[in-house]
């Protein structure tokens, strides 16, 4: 199998789990297979409010990302050397994320982190930051890559963190429901 139909598989696998897992917690929830840039599913109460998702889904214990989606970088040439300048103001900050680590076949069980995207930046930033200080912020095969894996180690304190759903659902649209609008 290629990598890339590889990675499309676990996409569409996690965000299948992800939407049948809100099922079991008695939300409906609805994938958009990539259609929508900034989030991957919608999640819906029986009062009709509704929460954005991102789904992040990987077959190891690691997912992929780039420092410069969460950090403000920058590069020397000369020294080869990287160097953090701050977190970036990062857009929809408190989308929520679920990170699912796909088990494989009748080998156990998956497993889901949920979290913010704020969390997310700060997981990734002190994963790649730890990392870079033991080389001195010079990658030795790419000194320009700003390949920034995150650990499942990382996630651990959203490790099924449904409640973030449900809280937003509880405060998104307070009060409101078709039935409230309805006369």
């Amino acid at each position: 199998m290629s990598k890339a139909l590889n990675n499309k598989l676990a996409k569409q696998i996690g965000e299948h789990l992800v939407c049948a897992e809100l099922g079991r917690r008695n939300l409906i929830a609805t994938p958009f297979s990539g259609n929508v840039p900034a989030f991957d599913i919608l999640a819906a109460d029986d009062l009709c409010r509704t929460v954005p998702i991102q789904v992040k889904a990987s077959r190891s214990d690691s997912w992929f990302s780039n420092a410069e989606l969460w950090m403000q970088m920058s590069f020397d040439p000369n020294t080869k050397a990287q160097r953090n300048r701050g977190p970036l103001q990062i857009p929809n900050a408190q989308l929520i994320y679920v990170c699912v680590a796909i088990a494989a076949p009748a080998s156990g069980k998956d497993r889901f982190f949920i979290l913010t995207k704020a969390q997310l930046q700060a997981v990734c930033i002190n994963t790649y930051s730890a990392w870079m200080d033991t080389i001195e912020w010079k990658r030795p095969r790419k000194p320009e890559s700003y390949d920034c894996r995150y650990y499942i180690s990382g996630l651990q304190p959203y490790e099924d963190n449904w409640q973030l759903i449900s809280d937003r659902l509880a405060t998104s649209n307070a009060g409101e429901s078709l039935e409230s609008t309805e006369e």
